[in-house]
C-alpha cells in the first residue's frame, strides 16, 4: 500500500515516515504543495497525509483542487489549526478525516488503517481471505493460524491484493502501490513475489487471470 505524505516539518514528516515504513507503507513525501500537487496528479496512492498549511500551495486548496478533478484517494489531514471551523473546510473540502496538532502517531496509523479498509470496501479490522489473514495493525500473516513471515515487498503484494479481495489486480497497477517512486521498479517482478507468497500461503491462494493480472477471495 502507497501513502503520500505532504508534509513541511521536517523532523514531524521524517517521524511520519519512518512510522509508516515500519508499518509495511511505501511512502512518498512532498514538503510544499506544489510537489504534493505534482504526485498526487501522476502516481497512485491509496491515502494521502495532508498538512494545511503548506508552503506554495496550501492543503486546503489542493484538497478542493483534486476533489474537482476528480481525485478519490482517502486524505487524512493532518494541521496545526484545532478550531471547529477550519474542521468544517478541511471536511467539505474533502478530507475523509481530521486530526489536529499535536497528535501521536498510533493514531494516525490507526486512522489511516480505517480510511484504507473503508474506501476498500472492508469493514473488519482484520482481512481474511480462505485460511489467509492478515493483521494491518501488527503486519502480520498467518495461514491456518499458523504465522508466515514475509518480506515487505511480500507483504505488500497481498495487503493490497487482500483489500481487493474478489477483483482482479493488474500487474502495473501492483507495481505502482507497492514500490515508491525512487526504487527502481523493474530491480524486481510482481511474478517473483506471487511465486514466493504462493509458495508460502498455499498455490491456490493467488489466482492467476490470464491477460489480465491476479485475484484473491473470489471462491472463499
Amino acid at each position: 500500500m502507497r501513502i503520500l505524505l505532504a508534509e513541511d516539518e521536517t523532523a514531524l514528516a521524517a517521524q511520519l515516515a519512518a512510522a509508516l515504513g515500519d508499518a509495511g507503507y511505501a511512502v512518498e513525501c512532498a514538503e510544499d504543495g506544489e510537489r504534493a500537487d505534482e504526485l498526487a496528479q501522476t502516481e497512485s496512492f491509496d491515502a494521502i497525509v495532508l498538512d494545511l498549511g503548506l508552503p506554495k500551495l496550501d492543503g486546503l486548496s489542493l484538497l478542493r483542487a483534486w476533489r474537482e478533478a476528480g481525485v478519490s484517494t482517502p486524505v487524512l489531514v493532518l494541521t496545526a489549526r484545532g478550531s471547529w471551523h477550519e474542521k468544517v473546510q478541511g471536511i467539505d473540502g474533502g478530507a475523509d478525516d481530521y486530526m489536529a496538532k499535536p497528535f501521536r502517531i498510533e493514531e494516525v496509523l490507526a486512522r489511516l488503517r480505517a480510511l484504507i479498509r473503508r474506501s476498500s470496501g472492508q469493514i473488519a479490522a482484520e482481512l481474511r481471505c480462505g485460511a489467509v489473514t492478515l493483521d494491518p495493525k501488527a503486519a502480520r500473516v498467518a495461514v491456518d493460524g499458523a504465522p508466515v513471515k514475509l518480506t515487505s515487498h511480500e507483504y505488500r503484494v497481498l495487503a493490497y491484493l487482500m483489500h481487493h479481495r474478489g477483483q482482479i489486480v493488474s500487474q502495473s497497477e501492483l507495481i505502482e502501490h507497492i514500490y515508491a517512486q525512487s526504487f527502481d521498479r523493474e530491480s524486481n517482478t510482481v511474478e517473483v513475489f506471487i511465486a514466493r507468497l504462493r509458495r508460502k500461503l498455499g498455490t491456490a491462494s493467488i489466482e492467476t487471470v490470464r491477460g489480465m493480472g491476479y485475484r484473491m477471495g473470489s471462491t472463499s
